[in-house]
């Protein structure tokens, strides 16, 4: 669906992804699924709000993958 989102999890990017990459993922998901690059006045504080809601959980589910098989990363 959205081909210019990238897989941000260890293996396949070297280290954890960025606020700013999760962001960016989720801002592209949003404007997909909308079908607004921007939205209109009225409409961006909800648009906003899934931005948020979405990079949120992607960063929940990123904390909480078990990549097995992987470099376990260092501290």
């Amino acid at each position: 669906m959205c081909r210019s989102i990238k897989t941000l999890r260890p293996p396949v990017i070297p280290e954890e992804a960025t606020e700013e990459e999760i962001r960016a993922a989720a801002l592209q998901y949003v404007r997909k699924v909308s079908g607004f690059r921007a939205p209109a006045a009225h409409n961006r504080e909800v648009f906003d709000h899934a931005v948020e809601a979405i990079a949120a959980a992607t960063a929940e589910l990123l904390d909480g993958l078990e990549v097995r098989g992987a470099t376990p990363q260092r501290a």
